[in-house]
């Protein structure tokens, strides 16, 4: 089975590449796999310390991944496979891609500040060339309509 990797994050254009990934998923028979990344400096603490605040960014991450996981299995009809990384951010999510052979698209979310797309989509774009799979970009600002009707 073909799978969608999206990835789980704090920003706002997050929800739409969800929205797209379940809704093309649920149209073509695929799977989605949510992938979620710890960053590293997050735990240059004691070992103690830091083994608390991993338990902790990984029951966030869960809680996370169960809201959009209830839309997508009561909307999409699609149960999504939640994988947790840890480690920098592109680096993690090619070594998925690379790992998981089912993997067929990769789904990101582009922001909508002046700034840019965001880090993911600018750093992953710039890798596209040697990617073993396509990048879809969705627009952070589209609508859920808009996105029904193009999926």
């Amino acid at each position: 089975m073909r799978k969608f990797l999206v990835i789980l994050d704090d920003s706002r254009e997050c929800l739409n590449a969800m929205r797209f990934a379940a809704m093309r998923a649920a149209k073509s028979g695929g799977g989605v796999e949510i992938l979620s990344i710890i960053p590293p400096d997050e735990f240059n603490h004691w070992i103690g310390v830091g083994e608390v605040m991993r338990a902790e960014a990984r029951e966030r991450i869960e809680v996370h991944f169960e809201v959009f996981a209830k839309w997508m299995r009561d909307k999409q009809g699609i149960d999504p496979e939640l994988v947790i990384r840890e480690g920098e951010a592109v680096k993690e999510i090619l070594a998925q891609v690379r790992e998981d052979p089912e993997i067929g698209v990769l789904v990101l979310g582009a922001g909508t500040d002046k700034k840019g797309p965001g880090p993911l989509v600018t750093q992953l774009t710039k890798n596209a060339g040697s990617l073993p799979i396509p990048i879809t970009i969705v627009p952070g600002d589209m609508s859920k309509e808009r996105l029904e009707a193009i999926t």
